[in-house]
C-alpha cells in the first residue's frame, strides 16, 4: 500500500508574500529626521485634541438615543412606512450621522496636515 503525498495549496499571493518575507531582511521601523520627528510628534497631538469633539459627538449620539426613547416613549407609537419610529432611530439614522462626523473628522484632521 503506496501512501499518498501531501501536497499544501495556496493562492499566489500567499507564496509571493512568503517570498518576499524570506528574501528580505528583518523589517525596521524607518527614522525620521528630528526636525520630522518634532514636526510628527505635534501633528499628531494637534490631530488627537482636535478628534475629541468628534468623539464625544459620536458617544452623545449612540448612547444619547436610549436617553430619547426614555423621554419621548410616544416614539414607539409613531410610525413611518409601517416601521416604528424608535426602530429607525436606532438602525437608520446612527450610520449616516457617524459617516458625516468621520467626514467632518477627516477634513479637519487633514486641514492640519496642510498648514
Amino acid at each position: 500500500m503506496s501512501r499518498i503525498r501531501r501536497v499544501a495549496v495556496t493562492s499566489p499571493q500567499t507564496r509571493l508574500a512568503h517570498a518576499r518575507r524570506r528574501s528580505r531582511g528583518r523589517w525596521r521601523q524607518p527614522r525620521l529626521p528630528a526636525a520630522d520627528t518634532q514636526r510628527a510628534t505635534a501633528l499628531y497631538a494637534a490631530q488627537r485634541r482636535r478628534g475629541i469633539p468628534a468623539l464625544v459627538l459620536m458617544f452623545a449620539l449612540l448612547l444619547g438615543l436610549p436617553g430619547v426613547f426614555a423621554l419621548f416613549p410616544a416614539l414607539d407609537t409613531v410610525r413611518l412606512l409601517g416601521i416604528p419610529l424608535s426602530w429607525l432611530l436606532l438602525a437608520v439614522f446612527p450610520y449616516p450621522a457617524m459617516a458625516l462626523l468621520a467626514r467632518w473628522q477627516l477634513r479637519r484632521a487633514e486641514r492640519i496636515e496642510d498648514e
